[in-house]
């Protein structure tokens, strides 16, 4: 049996000048986490992945998203500019799938609303109906299961914080819920951050790669950061936060020899509608820009761009045409 590792990821929202947002979250994990980008165009029927009585949909949205081990949709954003992330919570639990609804693999959760929905309104008004029974299942090569929560955000700032406590879905919907970590649920994570807030950044910020740490320097720093009408200044100043929330690539203590360290990060302009993406093991930043990408159900493929072992492939600049035509990964289910 694997030894747990403490999971750690971090998500926030900049609400610029000019109707700018931009989405970004680092991704931190123990090991490789097999990251690829997809690109999935509109009409794709999907399964529940959740045995027979799985919920079923087609795509309405063509999506860019970046995969988990291949199995899962980790992040991503849909051509509308609805963004979804999951990061990790350990105290989430799914409701039992006793067959009085439709089933929905955590695998698709996040693509499931980057499928169906433009907005987190949208999103939102049909999650609260509890259309479908999330099902959680085992990590690859772990012995634990796998348990999340699911952050929204799309291009008028509107964001929302979904999980499930004690078998019940939870949800925190509102443009002020800018930033999300890990453990405690995101309540208790409020009340913390509310403290750091009395203190004032400039006068003294938390820094360790604990959770509530990374949350009250990321909620200091993206309201800090300066406004500014021209959206590159702004995109380097959002990667400036969600770098400082990140977590050195390797770092180990003798009490704790699983931290995770900070595999990738993403940086989503909702205006105009770039996917930026960063690995650790290379050095530059490069994009997808979705508006050049033909996702019509008719024409439109299935591409992928390779990342390679811990995604250590270079790429440079925007990359829509260097992904390639490939048959869609399996959902990790039932």
């Amino acid at each position: 049996m694997l030894v747990p590792a403490a999971e750690a990821c971090t998500r926030l929202v900049y609400l610029g000048a000019g109707d700018q947002v931009i989405t970004a979250r680092s991704m931190d994990w123990a090991r490789d986490i097999g990251t690829n980008l997809w690109i999935f165009p509109r009409g794709i029927k999907r399964s529940g992945e959740a045995g027979p009585n799985s919920t079923q949909w087609t795509a309405r949205y063509g999506s860019v998203i970046a995969s988990a081990y291949d199995i899962a949709t980790s992040d991503g954003v849909n051509e509308a500019g609805l963004v979804a992330n999951v990061l990790w919570l350990a105290e989430s639990t799914y409701p039992k799938l006793d067959g009085g609804k439709p089933g929905l693999a955590l695998s698709l959760w996040p693509q499931y609303v980057l499928d169906n929905f433009a907005t987190v309104q949208e999103a939102v008004a049909a999650l609260a109906k509890e259309p479908f029974t999330v099902v959680t299942a085992q990590l690859p090569d772990e012995n634990r299961l796998a348990t999340v929560h699911l952050s929204l955000s799309d291009k008028s700032g509107d964001s929302a914080i979904i999980e499930y406590i004690d078998g019940k879905q939870v949800i925190h919907h509102g443009r002020q819920y800018q930033v999300m970590t890990n453990s405690p649920t995101f309540d208790q994570q409020l009340a913390l951050n509310a403290y750091w807030k009395q203190i004032g950044g400039t006068v003294m910020l938390p820094g360790t790669n604990r959770a509530a740490d990374r949350f009250a320097r990321a909620a200091f720093y993206v309201d800090a950061i300066p406004k500014a009408e021209n959206p590159v200044e702004a995109i380097a100043s959002v990667f400036g936060v969600i770098r400082n929330a990140s977590v050195p690539y390797g770092i180990t203590t003798p009490d704790q020899p699983n931290i995770s360290s900070t595999r990738w990060r993403t940086v989503v302009d909702h205006k105009r509608k770039l996917y930026f993406f960063e690995s650790a093991l290379t050095p530059n930043v490069f994009w997808v820009d979705l508006t050049k990408i033909d996702f019509s159900a008719d024409k439109g493929t299935v591409q992928k761009l390779d990342l390679g072992p811990g995604q250590s492939n270079t790429f440079s600049g925007e990359v829509h045409d260097r992904f390639k035509p490939s048959e869609p990964f399996k959902f990790l289910g039932l």
